[in-house]
């Protein structure tokens, strides 16, 4: 599933075709494509996960999924989901959600929700925290309302970066955890971004897949987590348990 960094990326490979005009629209998405048919975007968007194509009155929303993919100015022999093609190019996106989203875009999104967002604010971060105590962190930290556009490797490299164990209960972290947690779930994600630009993202995980702690150089132990049983990557011995 892309994180937030990778659809901000997105965006800015397409900047090419914002105030174009769509000319011609096709895929096997059911929304009403014709809709779409002389539209000129107005602005490309981003909000955690989704991908957002605004227009005057309403905004087409793209949700990748687990296995969603896209091209710009080529095409995959998959099946494509949708297709907008403009006097300049084309966009392709594949095993995605789309939806449309009417009136303002400002009305469907919190802005300061989304930690690569200008509008970030991370005392809202912690004060959302505050009302979940009794989740566990690894949970807390793949909750978009929380933090937008974190994902499971973000999820994993945080924890690791502020030695906090993803089983640890929010409300039992202590506040000054809890600051650089936030911290870094911002931090982290403009890394990321930088070096899914360079194409060595891999290179500098240091939990995520990992085998052995590079801190106490005693294994690494990969764990189904939380309600939502995603894979964390972890040390038992220099990521405290707070529980």
């Amino acid at each position: 599933m892309p994180e937030g960094p990778s659809i901000v990326i997105l965006k800015e490979e397409v900047q090419q075709f914002e105030g174009k005009e769509i000319i011609a629209v096709f895929g096997n998405s059911k929304i009403d494509q014709s809709r779409l048919l002389h539209q000129k975007v107005i602005s490309f968007r981003s909000w955690g996960k989704h991908f957002l194509v605004c227009f005057e009155d309403f905004t087409l929303r793209i949700h990748f999924l687990l296995f969603g993919t896209y091209r710009i100015n080529e095409a995959k022999e998959s099946p494509v989901r949708l297709n907008l093609t403009f006097p300049n190019g084309e966009i392709n996106l594949y095993s995605c959600s789309i939806k449309f989203l009417e009136g303002d875009i400002n009305s469907h999104y919190d802005w300061s929700a989304d930690v690569m967002n200008e509008s970030w604010n991370p005392k809202k971060a912690k004060e959302k925290l505050k009302e979940i105590p009794n989740k566990l962190i690894c949970d807390a930290l793949l909750e978009q309302d929380i933090f937008a556009g974190v994902g499971n490797i973000i999820k994993n490299e945080v924890l690791y970066r502020v030695r906090i164990h993803p089983e640890s209960l929010v409300g039992k972290i202590p506040k000054k955890k809890i600051n650089e947690l936030v911290e870094e779930a911002r931090n982290y994600s403009f890394q990321f971004l930088d070096w899914k630009k360079n194409y060595e993202l891999k290179k500098h995980w240091l939990a995520h897949t990992k085998t052995q702690c590079l801190r106490c150089d005693l294994p690494i132990l990969k764990k189904h987590t939380g309600v939502k049983k995603r894979r964390s990557f972890f040390c038992e011995n220099c990521q405290i348990l707070h529980q």
